[in-house]
């Protein structure tokens, strides 16, 4: 489905489920949940939290997690359960809670499987210019969440979206999660959110990752968790279709991305003041400004 807005630019919103539905000028939507799925309980816990949290400020919200964590910094890292053994909490979780799954795809192979159980197939950013992988995962119908690999542009996402619409499928978003800055660190321009927007596909921001300190511990990737709500808040104000995180009810304590995620207990707090803020901003005309007026930076 699509509306046109007054500045002539074609919005598309991307149903996910019922209860789902992503689109710029839409009510703030979630994606949360652990970097890696670690044991049923851990998940089914999580699952449960956000589901309420998210119940009570009325957003909709998506199960995230994976399988396999195929981009890891050292051979030693941890690389998740495999899909047979998440394949089967996915699916608990579903059923339980009706909430719709995204988790990520890193092979073309993996596609068809994942797609018969996940709602939304994620890309991963290392992997955005991976034709075969995109064009795969496009084919399965279900919707995509393409992550801006940290070495792109956001005017460069729409030759990545055109590889999947090119596959007959046009239920695409594109999320941003940092852009490489010097050894370590990301950085991000939140001009970067409305550039995307201009073709008017669903934008998803990523605050985690976006505090992620890639490789910054020698063999593990470091973070600065303290930021997520700082930038989380600031993407919101600017008008986007959904924030991706992760969390954990301790995250010094997870196999991966600890230093990133945030602390479940802490969640239901900053998803309120969040709310809030898209409510001022969806309430505003700034949306539709910001979709027309962003120049390019070519």
């Amino acid at each position: 489905m699509s509306i046109v807005l007054k500045s002539g630019v074609d919005v598309r919103n991307v149903t996910v489920s019922p209860s789902v539905s992503f689109g710029n000028h839409l009510p703030l939507g979630i994606m949360a949940g652990p970097c890696s799925i670690e044991s049923r309980d851990m998940a089914m816990h999580i699952a449960d939290t956000m589901v309420s949290e998210c119940g009570k400020l009325g957003i909709p919200y998506v199960f995230k997690a994976s399988f396999d964590k195929a981009n890891r910094t050292s051979i030693n890292g941890v690389r998740g359960i495999g899909w047979e053994a998440a394949r089967a909490i996915f699916l608990e979780i579903k059923e339980t809670y009706g909430c719709p799954i995204i988790t990520d795809v890193h092979s073309p192979e993996q596609c068809a499987a994942v797609a018969e159980v996940a709602d939304i197939l994620q890309i991963p950013a290392f992997l955005c210019r991976q034709t075969d992988l995109i064009v795969a995962a496009a084919k399965t119908g279900k919707t995509l969440n393409i992550k801006k690999g940290q070495f792109l542009s956001p005017e460069e996402m729409h030759t990545v979206v055109e590889k999947a619409v090119s596959a007959g499928n046009n239920n695409v978003m594109m999320c941003e999660r940092g852009t490489t800055f010097g050894y370590h660190l990301l950085v991000n321009d939140m001009r970067g959110l409305a550039i995307m927007g201009k073709n008017g596909y669903p934008v998803i921001f990523d605050a985690t990752h976006s505090v992620q300190r890639p490789g910054g511990k020698g063999d593990h990737s470091g973070g600065d968790r303290a930021c997520v709500e700082l930038l989380a808040r600031a993407a919101t104000a600017v008008g986007i279709a959904g924030l991706f995180l992760e969390t954990h009810p301790n995250p010094d304590a997870a196999p991966s991305d600890g230093p990133n995620m945030v602390p479940l207990a802490h969640v239901g707090k900053m998803l309120a003041a969040l709310s809030e803020i898209d409510r001022v901003t969806k309430s505003l005309s700034y949306q539709d400004f910001s979709l027309s007026a962003m120049p390019n930076r070519s």
